[in-house]
């Protein structure tokens, strides 16, 4: 276990349909099989150490949901994941931010719910507003923000966590051309201390150049999982079958 970062084995998860209103006594009666649809099926894989692992897949593929369900945001119905090391999510960037308060204090109780101790993110918050290149903007209210300065807040402040495994779910295209090519730095830079990365993204070069190992997912299940080349390969001819 010690040269494995995250181990998922048979990953399952479903989530419910609402009912609509007024639905008839015989709907009601239905069972919750079939009041549920399945995210994922059956997903096994296992992420050594130091690999950067390409997820791909066509919209509604389970991509989101896996990472999500690794992160433990969601609690599979089936199976189980192993984490090995502190992990960070850079999933839904922003989240937990409050409009009425300043970017400082906003910065401060982001840091703190991704994981860092109050003391180590308060020492980083002059970098962070350096980064985002928000340093001006720093006692305006992020309701005062525009969503493209407060996605960069917040990036700017997941980045610096240090991790041992990072989760990532197409977030390196925020802000403009100059602060995307930063955020590509910042994310290779992360792939050269040997992090375990897991990134989401529907851009096959990045995953090409990026990964080392893919994972295909279709309809929520496993198509394969293995070497880059071979996922791309794999995901193209599925895409050429659909069109």
């Amino acid at each position: 276990m010690e040269s494995i970062a995250i181990e998922v084995n048979n990953v399952t998860k479903f989530f419910k349909i609402s009912r609509p209103k007024g639905i008839s006594n015989l709907a009601k009666s239905i069972s919750l099989k079939n009041q549920s649809f399945k995210v994922l099926d059956s997903i096994s894989f296992t992420v050594n150490k130091g690999d950067v692992l390409g997820i791909i897949g066509t919209n509604g593929s389970g991509k989101t949901t896996l990472l999500r369900t690794i992160a433990g945001i969601y609690k599979p119905d089936i199976g189980s994941v192993r984490i090995n090391g502190r992990l960070s999510p850079l999933l839904q960037i922003g989240t937990g931010f409050q409009k009425e308060m300043k970017a400082r204090e906003n910065i401060v109780m982001n840091g703190m719910l991704l994981g860092m101790p109050k003391k180590e993110i308060e020492n980083k918050v002059a970098d962070i507003l350096k980064y985002s290149e928000l340093e001006k903007f720093s006692e305006m209210k992020l309701k005062h923000y525009s969503s493209g300065m407060r996605t960069r807040l917040a990036f700017s402040t997941a980045m610096q966590i240090d991790p041992d495994i990072l989760l990532v779910d197409e977030i390196l295209s925020v802000g403009d051309r100059n602060f995307r090519e930063k955020s590509y730095r910042t994310f290779t830079s992360f792939k050269e201390k040997k992090k375990t990365i897991l990134y989401v993204t529907h851009n096959l070069e990045s995953i090409s150049k990026l990964c080392n190992v893919g994972l295909l997912l279709d309809k929520g299940k496993q198509v394969i999982f293995g070497k880059t080349e071979e996922i791309i390969e794999k995901y193209n001819n599925i895409n050429n079958k659909n069109n």
